[in-house]
């Protein structure tokens, strides 16, 4: 067996150096190393010899293996660096061709309608703050005067976490990080990303906001009003009139929703559902319970707040059908902007 062994091992040898290709030196890996190869064959019959000569066979029999082994790795290294070599003799390459050029990026639609917001907004004083994703059930809701058994709890379709935290639902849980903070006034705005169980052509369960808060020791309704009207005719042209519906929200009182008209037809049209006006933000005085909850007397100041949703923003400014075009990352709809 052991002149078996060495002729096997020699004639291996001398085939793995006449090869010329890869898949030549696969045929004789398989037909020598494989499953049902010629060296593995020898190994299961060492079993059959006198126990005496078992030791020596197969210490014999793997230093075979081992050698062959190492010839195979050894001349698929030459072969790959011979075949590397070769195609970059055969490779030629025009320096004097033109690039292929490359595309420059862009803002995405919705960073544009948040530049343009917070712009409008700085030139009336208003600085950008900015606060946690993951929020507590007291800044989400409690303090702002949402308590556990309110109503308006269910509108938000809220993200629990396991630990008990939630994706906020909207912004205005940075108005109580930003008052226990600072005493008035202060005026800001807080842009930033909002989650609610919600999909559909003008609804997703991820969607931006833009929340506004206004707090010194005599601010008026009438405030509020020239506020907003100011910033929709800066973002949509002084051309469209802007109305307040009164309408009801826990942390403000009184609360208005605020409306535009539709900037895309006179007479009704599907965007405004044939009533020539868009909703387009929540506003109201802030509550005197939300002014507790942080420390405020509310007999001494008094705020204004509002929310809006930048999507919906921006979805008007760049006449956007559907939402969810916005999240698809689609070129073909973001080269467009």
């Amino acid at each position: 067996m052991k002149q078996t062994l060495n002729i096997l091992q020699n004639t291996v040898i001398g085939d793995i150096e006449r090869c010329k290709s890869l898949s030549d030196l696969s045929d004789i890996r398989v037909s020598v190393l494989g499953k049902n190869g010629q060296l593995t064959a020898i190994l299961k019959n060492v079993g059959q010899l006198p126990p005496s000569e078992r030791p020596i066979i197969g210490q014999l029999a793997n230093s075979v293996k081992k050698s062959i082994s190492e010839m195979l790795d050894k001349k698929i290294r030459l072969i790959n660096i011979e075949e590397w070599n070769a195609s970059l003799k055969e490779e030629v390459t025009d320096v004097t061709l033109p690039d292929k050029g490359f595309l420059m990026g862009h803002r995405h639609p919705i960073s544009q309608t948040i530049t343009r917001i917070s712009e409008s907004f700085r030139r009336l004083g208003f600085s950008v703050e900015s606060g946690p994703e993951i929020e507590t059930d007291y800044y989400n809701f409690e303090a702002l005067n949402i308590p556990q058994d309110h109503p308006a709890r269910d509108m938000h379709d809220t993200f629990y976490l396991k630990s008990g935290d939630l994706l906020r639902t909207h912004t205005s849980p940075v108005q109580i990080h930003v008052m226990k903070h600072q005493k008035p006034p202060l005026k800001i705005i807080v842009p930033g990303v909002v989650y609610r169980c919600d999909a559909d052509v003008s609804h997703s369960p991820v969607f931006h906001q833009i929340e506004g808060l206004y707090v010194n020791d005599s601010v008026s309704m009438a405030e509020l009003k020239g506020t907003l009207e100011f910033f929709l005719h800066d973002l949509f042209g002084d051309t469209l009139a802007v109305r307040l519906r009164p309408s009801y929200f826990p942390f403000t009182e009184p609360s208005v929703e605020v409306d535009l008209e539709c900037p895309f037809c006179k007479s009704g049209c599907r965007v405004c559902k044939k009533t020539r006006w868009i909703e387009v933000m929540g506003a109201g005085m802030v509550h005197r319970n939300v002014f507790r909850s942080v420390g405020y007397d509310p007999d001494l100041v008094t705020g204004f707040a509002f929310g809006l949703g930048i999507d919906r923003i921006a979805m008007l400014l760049f006449n956007i059908p559907d939402i969810r075009l916005m999240y698809e990352n689609d070129n073909r709809f973001l080269k467009q902007f």
